[in-house]
C-alpha cells in the first residue's frame, strides 16, 4: 500500500498537513518498505479549499497520509477520497514509522488498516 509522509528532510514526519511542500510516497507492505517518489505540491488557488482538493488529488493512490498536523477540513476531504489521515503531535522518525507500519501488517492489522491496505491492491506489489 502507499503511504504519503509530510517531511521536510525525508528523515522525519515533521511537517503540517496543508503547509508541507512536498510528500514523500512509501509503498509498504509487511516484508518490505520502498521509497518511491517525492511530491512537490504546488499553490491552488487563494481558497483554503482549493489547496485542500489539489494536496488529495496529487495523493490519491495512497491509501494513508501520515502528518504531524492535520485541520479537519483537510482530514475530512481525505477520508472522502479514501485515504485515511494519521498524526502526530511532534516529530517522529520516518523509517522509524515504516517499520512500525510493516510490524503491524505482519501481525493482525486493525479493520482499518486492512481496508487501507485493499486500496490500489491490482498495483501494488508488495501485498502480493
Amino acid at each position: 500500500m502507499k503511504i504519503a509522509f509530510t517531511t521536510s528532510t525525508g528523515e522525519s514526519i515533521d511537517q503540517h498537513f496543508g503547509q508541507c511542500q512536498s510528500f514523500h510516497i512509501w509503498e509498504v507492505g509487511p516484508d518490505a518498505a520502498v521509497f518511491l517518489e517525492a511530491v512537490s505540491v504546488a499553490e491552488h488557488g487563494t481558497d483554503e479549499e482549493d489547496r485542500i482538493a489539489a494536496r488529495a488529488k496529487v495523493l490519491t493512490d495512497c491509501a494513508i497520509v501520515y502528518t504531524m498536523q492535520i485541520g479537519g477540513p483537510a482530514a475530512a476531504k481525505l477520508v472522502a477520497h479514501r485515504i485515511h489521515p494519521m498524526k502526530t503531535t511532534s516529530a517522529v522518525n520516518l523509517k522509524d514509522t515504516v517499520e512500525r507500519f510493516q510490524e503491524v501488517l505482519r501481525g493482525n492489522p486493525p479493520p482499518w488498516l486492512r481496508k487501507a491496505m485493499n486500496k490500489g491492491t491490482a498495483s501494488s506489489f508488495l501485498d502480493d
